[in-house]
Formats: C-alpha cells, structure tokens, sequence
C-alpha cells in the first residue's frame, strides 16, 4: 500500500482508495486509449479489490484531487517465482512529458517493495520507441520475453520486461550503435561484437506488418541466444534501435 506523499509542486502521489479516484481513473483510462466502445474500459470495483488484495492502484492528483496519473498492478508467479505485474500506467496528455510517469513507476515499485517482493514485470508494443526508451534506458528495466499475439489476437505482439528493485537504475547515456541506420533498415538486425541491435522507426505510425515480422523475428533471435534488450536509443530523428547484451540479475 502506498502512503500519501505530497511534494513541493503540490503533487500528491496516493493510492485510489476512494469512489471519487476511481472513478476518475476509468475515465481517464478511456481517454486516454480512446476506447469508444461501450464494452472496453477499466472496472472501478477491480482497483478497489487489488487495493485490498495485496495488488497496487496508485495516483498522482493535482489541484482539487485532480487525477493526472495512475498505475495498477497485481500480485503474479510462475516457474521463476513471485513478482508484481502492472498492468498499465496510465498519465494525462495534458500531464505527459513532466516527469509523472517516472514519479508514477517508481511509487508503483516502493508498494510492490514492502510488499516484499523483488521484481515487477509489465508488457508493451515492440514499436512503441518512445515507451521501449522510458522501460530500458530511463527507469532500467530489461526486456527478457517476447510474445506473438499476447491479446490473443494478430497483430498485439507484446516485449515483456522485468525490472529488478535491488539493482541501480539504467546508465545515464546508453551506447549508440557504431552505424547510423536508415530507414531502410529498419527491422533489420545486425551484430557488433558481443552487442546486438534491432532499428526501428521512431514513429510507430511508420511501422508496416511486414516490419512487425521482422522486429519479431528479431527479438526472437536474440532472446532465444540467452540476450536480453537492455536499451532503445534513438539514433537519428526517424530512426531508433534497441541494444540487446548478455544480463543477468543481480545475485
């Protein structure tokens, strides 16, 4: 459970432990994702039970308990052990590029740490630079799966990452690649020494399926060699590259 924490700027970082926040999360989870239908939305009684079962909802408000941010997750385990899965994070567009999304992860991470448990894991679209950018090269986290079709549907590849909340946080200036791809490169991998890397467009707009085909069949390479994607950079203004390097998490 996260503790309200009020900062300089007047930002409030609490837990949605109330009717009126949940409510505004599911509204701003629709706008957000700009679900129209009727059918597709977040549940304000399911933030409520992860609250109260060992899962985490947390938002950052504003002036008059404006919601501008929020995250929620839940507890998960497979063959390597327990972990938090966050389902989705979630910020304002008049709110992104301050900072909140940052503010808002690593508060979802000080709940999952006193619940005990050591990693988070969540889940993103291969395509999506500007996400794989924050999840590597900001806040550290390693991409270590990659599933075909995650939503049971084509076209919904997902890179799952796992971020470990004992180690340092990423380094402030991950390497560029020795080359400058083109756009003509895109999807297409190549190796230097013991690193390996995957360009893709900096505009997921630009992506193709068959440029989906080849990022996965990239990510499956590499993954599949025991790499893990530790960092997206972006290497020129229409072109980003993921870095793929041996990583182990710390003892």
């Amino acid at each position: 459970m996260q503790r309200p924490g009020v900062r300089s700027d007047g930002l409030v970082v609490r837990n949605l432990d109330s009717a009126a926040l949940q409510l505004q999360a599911a509204a701003l989870y629709r706008r957000v994702f700009a679900y129209d239908e009727p059918d597709v939305g977040l549940s304000p009684p399911l933030l409520a039970t992860l609250l109260r079962n060992g899962g985490s909802a947390i938002g950052i408000t504003g002036p008059g308990d404006e919601l501008l941010a929020f995250a929620y997750g839940l507890p998960a385990s497979d063959d390597t052990g327990v972990y938090h899965y966050s389902q989705a994070a979630v910020v304002a567009p008049s709110s992104q590029g301050l900072g909140l999304g940052r503010l808002l992860k690593h508060a979802q991470a000080d709940a999952v740490r006193a619940a005990g448990m050591r990693f988070m894991r969540w889940s993103y679209d291969p395509l999506l630079s500007r996400n794989a950018h924050f999840n590597l090269s900001v806040l550290g986290a390693v991409g270590r799966w990659y599933v075909d079709d995650y939503f049971f549907r084509q076209g919904s590849d997902r890179v799952i990452v796992e971020w470990d909340l004992t180690a340092a946080e990423a380094p402030a200036r991950p390497p560029q690649p020795d080359r400058v791809p083109a756009p003509a490169s895109w999807g297409r991998a190549w190796r230097e020494g013991d690193r390996r890397w995957l360009p893709i467009p900096a505009d997921p707009a630009a992506a193709t399926p068959a440029l989906r085909s080849a990022v996965r069949a990239g990510f499956h390479e590499f993954l599949g060699e025991g790499l893990a994607a530790v960092a997206c950079v972006r290497c020129t203004g229409d072109t980003s590259a993921y870095l793929f390097a041996e990583h182990r998490s710390a003892a």
